[in-house]
Protein backbone atom coordinates (compact mmCIF):
# COMPACT_ATOMS: atom_id res chain seq x y z
CA UNK A 1 0.00 0.00 0.00
CA UNK A 2 2.26 2.74 -1.24
CA UNK A 3 -0.24 5.48 -0.48
CA UNK A 4 -0.39 4.43 3.15
CA UNK A 5 3.26 5.38 3.47
CA UNK A 6 2.87 8.48 1.36
CA UNK A 7 0.03 10.04 3.29
CA UNK A 8 1.78 9.32 6.57
CA UNK A 9 4.87 11.16 5.36
CA UNK A 10 3.70 14.19 3.40
CA UNK A 11 2.86 17.39 5.19
CA UNK A 12 0.60 19.05 2.67
CA UNK A 13 0.77 22.78 2.16
CA UNK A 14 -2.04 24.86 3.59
CA UNK A 15 -5.27 23.73 2.00
CA UNK A 16 -6.25 25.67 -1.06
CA UNK A 17 -9.83 26.57 -1.77
CA UNK A 18 -10.85 23.82 -4.16
CA UNK A 19 -14.22 24.20 -5.80
CA UNK A 20 -15.33 21.49 -8.16
CA UNK A 21 -16.68 22.52 -11.51
CA UNK A 22 -19.49 20.07 -10.84
CA UNK A 23 -20.83 22.25 -8.06
CA UNK A 24 -22.15 24.70 -10.62
CA UNK A 25 -24.81 22.39 -12.02
CA UNK A 26 -26.23 18.93 -11.94
CA UNK A 27 -25.12 18.09 -15.46
CA UNK A 28 -21.57 17.40 -14.22
CA UNK A 29 -22.60 14.48 -12.02
CA UNK A 30 -24.45 11.32 -13.04
CA UNK A 31 -28.09 11.10 -12.08
CA UNK A 32 -29.02 7.94 -10.19
CA UNK A 33 -32.54 6.70 -10.83
CA UNK A 34 -35.06 5.94 -8.09
CA UNK A 35 -37.17 8.04 -5.77
CA UNK A 36 -36.29 6.40 -2.44
CA UNK A 37 -33.69 8.30 -0.46
CA UNK A 38 -30.50 6.34 0.28
CA UNK A 39 -27.44 7.16 2.37
CA UNK A 40 -24.10 5.61 1.44
CA UNK A 41 -21.36 5.42 4.06
CA UNK A 42 -17.95 6.01 2.53
CA UNK A 43 -14.68 4.95 4.16
CA UNK A 44 -11.79 6.88 2.62
CA UNK A 45 -8.30 7.85 3.71
CA UNK A 46 -8.58 11.62 3.24
CA UNK A 47 -8.34 12.59 6.90
CA UNK A 48 -6.59 15.92 6.26
CA UNK A 49 -5.36 18.21 3.51
CA UNK A 50 -6.44 18.99 -0.01
CA UNK A 51 -7.91 15.59 -0.83
CA UNK A 52 -10.31 15.88 2.09
CA UNK A 53 -11.48 19.19 0.61
CA UNK A 54 -11.90 17.60 -2.82
CA UNK A 55 -13.93 14.70 -1.44
CA UNK A 56 -16.11 17.02 0.64
CA UNK A 57 -16.92 19.06 -2.45
CA UNK A 58 -17.58 15.86 -4.40
CA UNK A 59 -20.19 14.64 -1.92
CA UNK A 60 -21.94 18.01 -2.04
CA UNK A 61 -21.94 18.12 -5.84
CA UNK A 62 -23.13 14.53 -6.20
CA UNK A 63 -25.98 15.09 -3.75
CA UNK A 64 -26.99 18.26 -5.61
CA UNK A 65 -27.28 16.27 -8.82
CA UNK A 66 -28.88 13.34 -7.00
CA UNK A 67 -31.08 14.70 -4.17
CA UNK A 68 -32.15 11.16 -3.25
CA UNK A 69 -28.56 10.06 -2.56
CA UNK A 70 -26.51 11.26 0.41
CA UNK A 71 -22.85 10.31 0.69
CA UNK A 72 -21.66 10.23 4.30
CA UNK A 73 -17.88 10.47 4.27
CA UNK A 74 -16.06 8.73 7.12
CA UNK A 75 -12.31 9.42 6.82
CA UNK A 76 -10.10 6.74 8.37
CA UNK A 77 -6.34 6.69 8.93
CA UNK A 78 -4.57 4.58 6.29
CA UNK A 79 -3.02 2.18 8.74
CA UNK A 80 -6.44 1.30 10.14
CA UNK A 81 -7.72 -0.14 6.86
CA UNK A 82 -5.59 -3.26 7.27
CA UNK A 83 -7.66 -4.38 10.26
CA UNK A 84 -10.93 -2.48 9.87
CA UNK A 85 -11.82 -3.69 6.36
CA UNK A 86 -11.51 -7.46 7.05
CA UNK A 87 -13.44 -7.04 10.29
CA UNK A 88 -16.17 -5.05 8.55
CA UNK A 89 -16.51 -7.57 5.73
CA UNK A 90 -16.89 -10.34 8.29
CA UNK A 91 -19.59 -8.39 10.09
CA UNK A 92 -23.18 -7.85 9.11
CA UNK A 93 -22.76 -4.11 8.63
CA UNK A 94 -19.84 -3.15 6.38
CA UNK A 95 -19.62 0.36 4.90
CA UNK A 96 -21.28 0.91 1.52
CA UNK A 97 -18.04 2.14 -0.06
CA UNK A 98 -14.50 1.58 1.19
CA UNK A 99 -10.91 2.29 0.16
CA UNK A 100 -9.55 -0.46 -2.04
CA UNK A 101 -6.05 -1.18 -3.43
CA UNK A 102 -7.20 -3.96 -5.73
CA UNK A 103 -5.33 -7.00 -7.01
CA UNK A 104 -4.46 -9.76 -4.52
CA UNK A 105 -5.82 -7.91 -1.53
CA UNK A 106 -9.14 -7.45 -3.28
CA UNK A 107 -9.15 -11.10 -4.33
CA UNK A 108 -8.69 -12.04 -0.68
CA UNK A 109 -11.83 -10.04 0.17
CA UNK A 110 -14.12 -11.31 -2.61
CA UNK A 111 -14.85 -14.71 -0.95
CA UNK A 112 -16.55 -12.82 1.88
CA UNK A 113 -19.47 -12.34 -0.50
CA UNK A 114 -19.70 -8.69 0.53
CA UNK A 115 -18.20 -7.07 -2.59
CA UNK A 116 -20.51 -5.96 -5.39
CA UNK A 117 -19.71 -7.10 -8.91
CA UNK A 118 -19.66 -3.67 -10.52
CA UNK A 119 -19.27 -4.94 -14.10
CA UNK A 120 -22.92 -4.33 -15.14
CA UNK A 121 -22.65 -0.73 -13.96
CA UNK A 122 -19.16 0.12 -15.21
CA UNK A 123 -18.90 -1.67 -18.56
CA UNK A 124 -19.97 1.41 -20.55
CA UNK A 125 -17.25 3.70 -19.17
CA UNK A 126 -14.49 1.77 -17.38
CA UNK A 127 -12.53 1.65 -20.64
CA UNK A 128 -11.68 5.32 -20.07
CA UNK A 129 -9.39 4.19 -17.26
CA UNK A 130 -7.55 1.77 -19.55
CA UNK A 131 -5.72 -1.42 -18.61
CA UNK A 132 -4.98 -0.05 -15.14
CA UNK A 133 -8.56 -0.88 -14.15
CA UNK A 134 -7.77 -4.58 -14.65
CA UNK A 135 -6.00 -4.55 -11.28
CA UNK A 136 -9.43 -4.07 -9.69
CA UNK A 137 -10.86 -7.15 -11.41
CA UNK A 138 -11.13 -10.65 -9.96
CA UNK A 139 -11.87 -13.50 -12.38
CA UNK A 140 -12.79 -10.94 -15.02
CA UNK A 141 -15.31 -9.11 -12.82
CA UNK A 142 -14.90 -5.49 -11.77
CA UNK A 143 -15.04 -5.46 -7.97
CA UNK A 144 -13.38 -2.07 -7.56
CA UNK A 145 -12.66 1.17 -9.42
CA UNK A 146 -9.43 3.20 -9.14
CA UNK A 147 -9.53 6.96 -8.69
CA UNK A 148 -5.79 7.51 -8.98
CA UNK A 149 -2.86 5.53 -10.34
CA UNK A 150 0.76 5.15 -9.31
CA UNK A 151 3.83 4.31 -11.35
CA UNK A 152 7.32 3.55 -10.06
CA UNK A 153 10.40 4.77 -11.88
CA UNK A 154 13.57 6.78 -11.35
CA UNK A 155 13.42 10.38 -10.17
CA UNK A 156 16.74 12.10 -10.86
CA UNK A 157 18.45 15.46 -10.53
CA UNK A 158 19.31 16.86 -13.94
CA UNK A 159 21.91 19.17 -12.44
CA UNK A 160 23.74 16.33 -10.71
CA UNK A 161 23.66 14.20 -13.85
CA UNK A 162 25.19 17.12 -15.77
CA UNK A 163 27.84 17.61 -13.08
CA UNK A 164 28.83 13.95 -13.46
CA UNK A 165 28.94 14.23 -17.25
CA UNK A 166 25.81 12.14 -17.86
CA UNK A 167 24.14 13.42 -21.02
CA UNK A 168 20.95 11.34 -20.95
CA UNK A 169 19.15 8.94 -18.60
CA UNK A 170 20.18 5.27 -18.92
CA UNK A 171 18.09 2.98 -21.08
CA UNK A 172 19.77 -0.26 -19.98
CA UNK A 173 21.13 -1.63 -16.71
CA UNK A 174 24.61 -1.58 -18.27
CA UNK A 175 24.24 2.15 -18.83
CA UNK A 176 22.91 2.60 -15.28
CA UNK A 177 26.01 0.82 -13.96
CA UNK A 178 28.17 3.22 -15.96
CA UNK A 179 26.28 6.22 -14.61
CA UNK A 180 26.74 4.99 -11.03
CA UNK A 181 30.49 4.93 -11.67
CA UNK A 182 30.42 8.49 -13.08
CA UNK A 183 28.44 9.82 -10.13
CA UNK A 184 30.82 8.24 -7.65
CA UNK A 185 33.75 9.81 -9.48
CA UNK A 186 32.02 13.18 -9.07
CA UNK A 187 31.62 12.47 -5.32
CA UNK A 188 27.82 12.25 -5.58
CA UNK A 189 25.80 9.45 -3.97
CA UNK A 190 24.32 7.76 -7.04
CA UNK A 191 21.06 6.33 -5.69
CA UNK A 192 19.15 6.94 -2.48
CA UNK A 193 17.00 4.22 -0.95
CA UNK A 194 15.03 4.24 2.29
CA UNK A 195 15.66 0.68 3.43
CA UNK A 196 14.62 1.43 7.01
CA UNK A 197 11.01 1.26 5.79
CA UNK A 198 11.65 -2.03 3.91
CA UNK A 199 8.96 -1.60 1.23
CA UNK A 200 11.18 0.60 -1.02
CA UNK A 201 13.62 -2.34 -1.26
CA UNK A 202 10.88 -4.44 -2.84
CA UNK A 203 10.64 -2.06 -5.80
CA UNK A 204 14.10 -3.19 -6.88
CA UNK A 205 13.38 -6.93 -6.87
CA UNK A 206 9.95 -6.29 -8.38
CA UNK A 207 11.35 -4.37 -11.31
CA UNK A 208 14.12 -6.84 -12.08
CA UNK A 209 11.39 -9.52 -12.15
CA UNK A 210 9.27 -7.39 -14.49
CA UNK A 211 12.24 -7.02 -16.84
CA UNK A 212 13.34 -10.68 -16.65
CA UNK A 213 9.88 -12.32 -16.90
CA UNK A 214 7.50 -12.20 -19.83
CA UNK A 215 4.04 -10.74 -19.32
CA UNK A 216 2.56 -14.22 -19.57
CA UNK A 217 4.88 -15.51 -16.85
CA UNK A 218 4.05 -12.58 -14.58
CA UNK A 219 0.31 -13.14 -14.97
CA UNK A 220 0.68 -16.88 -14.38
CA UNK A 221 2.76 -16.25 -11.24
CA UNK A 222 0.13 -13.94 -9.76
CA UNK A 223 -2.67 -16.38 -10.56
CA UNK A 224 -0.79 -19.36 -9.11
CA UNK A 225 0.74 -17.33 -6.24
CA UNK A 226 4.11 -18.82 -7.12
CA UNK A 227 7.50 -17.42 -8.13
CA UNK A 228 8.99 -20.75 -9.15
CA UNK A 229 9.65 -19.68 -12.76
CA UNK A 230 13.43 -19.35 -13.35
CA UNK A 231 13.15 -15.67 -14.27
CA UNK A 232 12.28 -14.76 -10.66
CA UNK A 233 15.49 -16.31 -9.38
CA UNK A 234 17.34 -14.50 -12.17
CA UNK A 235 15.77 -11.24 -10.94
CA UNK A 236 17.34 -11.76 -7.54
CA UNK A 237 20.67 -12.56 -9.13
CA UNK A 238 20.46 -9.36 -11.19
CA UNK A 239 19.75 -7.38 -8.05
CA UNK A 240 22.64 -9.06 -6.25
CA UNK A 241 25.01 -8.12 -9.07
CA UNK A 242 23.74 -4.55 -9.13
CA UNK A 243 24.09 -4.12 -5.37
CA UNK A 244 27.66 -5.39 -5.59
CA UNK A 245 28.52 -2.09 -7.33
CA UNK A 246 27.51 -0.28 -4.10
CA UNK A 247 25.14 2.18 -5.78
CA UNK A 248 23.31 3.35 -2.62
CA UNK A 249 24.11 6.09 -0.13
CA UNK A 250 26.16 5.34 2.97
CA UNK A 251 23.94 4.04 5.77
CA UNK A 252 21.02 3.21 3.49
CA UNK A 253 19.78 0.43 5.81
CA UNK A 254 19.02 3.01 8.50
CA UNK A 255 17.55 5.61 6.15
CA UNK A 256 13.84 6.37 6.18
CA UNK A 257 12.15 6.81 2.82
CA UNK A 258 10.00 9.89 3.24
CA UNK A 259 10.37 11.43 6.69
CA UNK A 260 12.92 14.18 7.28
CA UNK A 261 15.67 15.84 5.30
CA UNK A 262 17.87 12.79 5.84
CA UNK A 263 15.36 10.43 4.22
CA UNK A 264 15.99 9.04 0.76
CA UNK A 265 13.54 11.56 -0.71
CA UNK A 266 15.20 14.32 1.32
CA UNK A 267 18.64 13.38 0.04
CA UNK A 268 17.52 13.81 -3.57
CA UNK A 269 15.62 16.99 -2.73
CA UNK A 270 18.71 18.41 -1.02
CA UNK A 271 21.05 17.49 -3.87
CA UNK A 272 22.96 14.92 -1.82
CA UNK A 273 21.93 11.98 -4.01
CA UNK A 274 21.33 11.89 -7.74
CA UNK A 275 18.30 9.62 -8.03
CA UNK A 276 15.77 7.40 -6.33
CA UNK A 277 13.57 4.52 -7.50
CA UNK A 278 10.18 5.63 -6.21
CA UNK A 279 6.57 6.29 -7.13
CA UNK A 280 5.00 9.29 -8.83
CA UNK A 281 4.27 10.77 -5.39
CA UNK A 282 7.97 11.43 -4.78
CA UNK A 283 8.09 15.06 -6.01
CA UNK A 284 5.29 15.96 -3.60
CA UNK A 285 7.21 14.34 -0.77
CA UNK A 286 10.42 16.11 -1.77
CA UNK A 287 8.76 19.51 -1.86
CA UNK A 288 7.80 19.12 1.77
CA UNK A 289 11.40 18.27 2.66
CA UNK A 290 13.25 20.94 0.68
CA UNK A 291 13.93 24.55 1.60
CA UNK A 292 14.87 25.31 -2.01
CA UNK A 293 12.14 26.99 -4.00
CA UNK A 294 11.68 25.62 -7.50
CA UNK A 295 14.09 22.71 -7.13
CA UNK A 296 11.51 20.47 -8.84
CA UNK A 297 12.55 22.15 -12.09
CA UNK A 298 15.70 20.06 -11.81
CA UNK A 299 13.74 16.82 -11.47
CA UNK A 300 13.51 14.39 -14.34
CA UNK A 301 12.05 10.90 -14.63
CA UNK A 302 12.98 7.76 -16.53
CA UNK A 303 11.59 4.21 -16.54
CA UNK A 304 13.42 1.27 -15.03
CA UNK A 305 16.10 0.31 -17.61
CA UNK A 306 15.95 -2.77 -19.81
CA UNK A 307 17.83 -5.90 -18.79
CA UNK A 308 19.86 -7.52 -21.54
CA UNK A 309 18.39 -10.91 -22.39
CA UNK A 310 15.30 -10.37 -20.24
CA UNK A 311 11.96 -11.60 -21.57
CA UNK A 312 10.03 -8.66 -20.11
CA UNK A 313 8.70 -5.82 -22.23
CA UNK A 314 10.76 -2.68 -21.42
CA UNK A 315 7.57 -0.60 -21.64
CA UNK A 316 5.85 -2.55 -18.86
CA UNK A 317 5.64 -0.54 -15.64
CA UNK A 318 5.32 -1.39 -11.97
CA UNK A 319 2.57 0.41 -10.15
CA UNK A 320 -0.74 0.41 -8.41
CA UNK A 321 -3.23 2.97 -7.21
CA UNK A 322 -6.07 3.83 -4.92
CA UNK A 323 -9.71 3.01 -5.51
CA UNK A 324 -13.02 1.99 -4.01
CA UNK A 325 -15.33 -0.99 -3.81
CA UNK A 326 -19.07 -1.08 -3.17
CA UNK A 327 -20.43 -3.67 -0.76
CA UNK A 328 -23.50 -5.75 -1.48
CA UNK A 329 -25.71 -3.77 0.89
CA UNK A 330 -25.12 -0.53 -1.00
CA UNK A 331 -27.93 0.82 -3.18
CA UNK A 332 -27.25 0.43 -6.88
CA UNK A 333 -26.78 2.06 -9.28
CA UNK A 334 -26.22 4.92 -6.83
CA UNK A 335 -22.95 3.50 -5.44
CA UNK A 336 -21.49 2.71 -8.86
CA UNK A 337 -22.61 6.10 -10.17
CA UNK A 338 -20.71 7.82 -7.39
CA UNK A 339 -17.53 5.93 -8.32
CA UNK A 340 -18.08 6.96 -11.93
CA UNK A 341 -18.42 10.56 -10.80
CA UNK A 342 -15.10 10.39 -8.93
CA UNK A 343 -13.49 9.38 -12.21
CA UNK A 344 -15.09 12.22 -14.19
CA UNK A 345 -12.67 14.75 -15.64
CA UNK A 346 -13.65 17.73 -13.41
CA UNK A 347 -13.18 15.71 -10.24
CA UNK A 348 -10.03 14.03 -11.52
CA UNK A 349 -8.45 17.41 -12.23
CA UNK A 350 -9.02 18.34 -8.60
CA UNK A 351 -7.56 14.99 -7.48
CA UNK A 352 -4.44 15.89 -9.45
CA UNK A 353 -4.38 19.26 -7.71
CA UNK A 354 -4.47 17.50 -4.35
CA UNK A 355 -1.12 15.91 -5.23
CA UNK A 356 -2.13 12.32 -4.53
CA UNK A 357 -1.14 10.59 -7.74
CA UNK A 358 -1.79 10.28 -11.45
CA UNK A 359 -5.41 10.60 -12.55
CA UNK A 360 -7.23 7.37 -13.34
CA UNK A 361 -8.93 9.27 -16.16
CA UNK A 362 -6.20 10.20 -18.67
CA UNK A 363 -8.26 13.18 -19.84
CA UNK A 364 -7.26 14.92 -16.61
CA UNK A 365 -3.50 14.43 -17.14
CA UNK A 366 -3.24 17.96 -18.54
CA UNK A 367 -3.77 19.20 -14.96
CA UNK A 368 -0.41 17.76 -13.87
CA UNK A 369 1.84 20.73 -13.20
CA UNK A 370 5.28 19.08 -13.22
CA UNK A 371 6.45 18.18 -16.75
CA UNK A 372 8.13 15.02 -15.47
CA UNK A 373 4.81 13.85 -14.01
CA UNK A 374 3.24 14.16 -17.45
CA UNK A 375 6.00 11.85 -18.70
CA UNK A 376 5.10 9.36 -15.97
CA UNK A 377 1.41 9.56 -16.89
CA UNK A 378 2.24 8.92 -20.54
CA UNK A 379 4.32 5.87 -19.60
CA UNK A 380 1.50 4.54 -17.46
CA UNK A 381 -1.21 4.93 -20.08
CA UNK A 382 1.03 3.64 -22.89
CA UNK A 383 2.22 0.58 -20.98
CA UNK A 384 1.25 -2.75 -22.59
CA UNK A 385 0.98 -4.21 -19.09
CA UNK A 386 1.02 -2.76 -15.58
CA UNK A 387 2.38 -5.10 -12.96
CA UNK A 388 0.85 -4.31 -9.57
CA UNK A 389 3.46 -4.20 -6.80
CA UNK A 390 3.96 -7.85 -5.91
CA UNK A 391 3.23 -7.32 -2.23
CA UNK A 392 -0.22 -6.05 -3.24
CA UNK A 393 -0.72 -8.43 -6.18
CA UNK A 394 -0.27 -11.45 -3.93
CA UNK A 395 -2.52 -12.26 -0.96
CA UNK A 396 -1.68 -10.11 2.05
CA UNK A 397 0.30 -12.72 4.00
CA UNK A 398 2.38 -13.58 0.94
CA UNK A 399 3.06 -9.93 0.20
CA UNK A 400 4.24 -9.41 3.77
CA UNK A 401 6.63 -12.36 3.46
CA UNK A 402 7.95 -10.99 0.18
CA UNK A 403 8.74 -7.57 1.69
CA UNK A 404 10.45 -9.17 4.68
CA UNK A 405 12.59 -11.51 2.55
CA UNK A 406 13.76 -8.71 0.26
CA UNK A 407 14.54 -6.47 3.23
CA UNK A 408 16.66 -9.26 4.70
CA UNK A 409 18.39 -9.62 1.35
CA UNK A 410 19.24 -5.90 1.31
CA UNK A 411 20.63 -6.29 4.82
CA UNK A 412 22.94 -9.07 3.63
CA UNK A 413 20.96 -11.79 5.38
CA UNK A 414 19.61 -13.65 2.39
CA UNK A 415 20.23 -14.85 -1.14
CA UNK A 416 18.23 -14.75 -4.38
CA UNK A 417 16.97 -18.23 -3.52
CA UNK A 418 15.81 -17.31 0.01
CA UNK A 419 13.48 -14.71 -1.50
CA UNK A 420 11.90 -17.35 -3.72
CA UNK A 421 11.66 -19.82 -0.85
CA UNK A 422 10.07 -17.32 1.52
CA UNK A 423 7.39 -16.28 -1.00
CA UNK A 424 6.46 -19.82 -2.01
CA UNK A 425 6.47 -20.99 1.62
CA UNK A 426 4.06 -18.20 2.58
CA UNK A 427 1.85 -19.08 -0.37
CA UNK A 428 1.71 -22.72 0.70
CA UNK A 429 0.87 -21.72 4.27
CA UNK A 430 -1.94 -19.52 2.98
CA UNK A 431 -3.30 -22.39 0.93
CA UNK A 432 -2.80 -20.41 -2.26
Amino acid sequence: MRSIRKYAAITLAAAVALTLTACGGSSSAPSSSGSTHVTLTWWNNATTGDLKTVWTQATIAFHKANPNVTIRSEPIQNEAFTTKVPAALNSGNPPDIYQQWGSGQEATQVPSGKLTNLSPYTSSWIGEVGIAADAWKVNGKQYGVPYDLHTVGFWYRKDLFAKAGIAAPPATITQLDADVTKLKAAHIAPIAVGSKDKWPDAFWWDYFAVRECSTGTLKAAIKAVSVSAPCFLKAGQDLQAFMATKPFQTGFLGTASQVGAGSSAGLVAGGQAAMELQGDWDPGVMEGLSSSQGFTGQLGWFPFPAVTGGAGDPATVLGGGDGYSCTTGAAEPACADFLKYLDSTPVQEKVVGADVGLPANSAAASALALPALKTVAQANHAAPYIQTYFDIAFPTSVGTALDAAIADFFAGQGTPQTIITAINKAAAAAGA
